[in-house]
């Protein structure tokens, strides 16, 4: 377990393998931490970027540029409801930073609530909204409250939804003028450890919003775009339609992009003041998200996300029943978590244990993350792309390296 970590230096990738210096291949399950969705180097991905940045590589947002219409159009397509006014960033830190600045523009209010456990970016404000000291630096975090966390695996009410969902009644009314900006949360916690949220919570707490003046924020960055298979959005298997949605990562398949989306009604605090991104709606990267939206429906990656990762779970799933190690399998689609723990009565997390499969894993040439509070968590979000026999592949390396243990 004393181990030397050598570094993998990447230079080259091609769908869901990566090469090193050397030329070894590598199988990702980790897709640049879920941002890599239609596979590296898409060929339809990268000729556009190339004919874009031959063409124009950038003007502003002050003009018009049919390339970030084209995608605000598209993403209004894929969105329910009234969620039609896209606004681009450069990354999900900024989107989220964005749309808690909406949220209290628009109520008037400064609190917003966020979920123990999450992470919605590291910049002055999401900082704050993100609640795992490991990603937190001291500095002024103010008026975030963060609820319970209702994670089904190490929760104190399990599964028990609505019983979490009442945490945030109380947050409101002991912590709050009765009055908040808003809630925010990811459907699926990446960062946090792929924890999906417990069945029944995202509608009794969007009602507690509502009624509390608030707006519920949907943070998408990891889990939207396909990612979970069963749906394009994570949100929507929870039967809600938040206020606003953000989204970067997967958007791109790599290049530098975020988006809020929301009403037209909410996107008009805005223009109270001249609001800009120098960057953000670029011509490359709108072009890009453009391009990744048309592969994921050519390429029909939401299905594959579905039924690979259906199928990755059941063999992850049987792995539980061969090892005391493995605590907990969860998530859905290509978005799946692997707790290891060195008792499962107690879950004590097995931090140590989840490093050296990570580098028995990296040795036989297969690269995944980890995540989770303690850092026992193995999160495998490979690219779309990836096949049944990857899958395989995956699974067999993993059931190798926890025979070693």
């Amino acid at each position: 377990m004393g181990q030397i970590r050598i570094l993998v230096n990447i230079v080259a990738g091609k769908k869901q393998y990566l090469f090193d210096e050397e030329g070894r291949r590598y199988l990702d399950a980790f897709a640049g931490i879920a941002t890599v969705s239609c596979g590296h180097c898409h060929p339809d991905v990268v000729s556009t970027i190339v004919e874009q940045a031959s063409r124009l590589q950038h003007s502003t947002v002050l003009y018009l540029n049919h390339a970030i219409a084209d995608l605000a159009q598209a993403l209004a397509k894929k969105m329910p409801g009234d969620l039609k006014v896209a606004f681009f960033t450069n990354s999900g830190t900024e989107a989220n930073e964005l749309a808690m600045m909406i949220a209290r523009l628009y109520t008037g209010c400064h609190d917003i609530i966020s979920l123990r456990g999450a992470y919605h970016g590291n910049a002055a404000g999401t900082m704050g909204a993100t609640a795992q000291c490991n990603w937190k630096f001291n500095i002024v975090q103010s008026g975030v409250h963060h609820a319970l966390n209702p994670d089904p695996y190490r929760g104190v009410f399990g599964s028990d939804g609505e019983k979490y969902a009442s945490d945030v009644k109380d947050l409101i009314d002991f912590g709050t003028s009765g009055h908040v900006a808003g809630f925010i949360s990811e459907a699926i916690q990446g960062v946090g450890g792929i924890i999906e949220l417990a069945p029944g919570y995202l509608p009794a707490v969007y009602s507690t919003i509502k009624k509390a003046g608030g707006l519920c924020i949907a943070d998408e960055v990891q889990a939207g775009f396909a990612r979970t298979g069963s749906h394009f959005w994570g949100f929507e298997a929870h039967g809600v339609v938040p206020d606003i949605v953000t989204m970067a990562k997967g958007i791109g398949n790599g290049i530098p992009l975020g988006a809020v989306v929301t009403t037209p009604e909410i996107a008009q605090v805005l223009t109270r003041r001249s609001y800009s991104n120098t960057f953000g709606g670029n011509p490359i990267c709108t072009a890009a998200g453009l391009a990744v939206l048309k592969v994921i429906e050519k390429e029909k990656l939401q299905e594959n996300a579905h039924a690979v990762g259906s199928y990755l779970k059941k063999r992850l799933l049987s792995l539980q029943d061969k090892y005391e190690f493995v605590g907990d399998v969860r998530g859905r689609g290509l978005m799946i978590g692997l707790e290891l723990v060195t008792d499962r009565t107690m879950k004590t997390p097995a931090k140590a244990e989840t490093m050296h499969v990570m580098e028995q894993m990296k040795d036989m040439g297969v690269l995944v993350g980890k995540g989770g509070f303690y850092g026992n968590v193995l999160r495998i979000t490979p690219p779309l792309c990836f096949a049944e026999e990857d899958a395989d592949f995956f699974a067999d390396v993993m059931d190798y390296s926890l025979s070693k243990m």
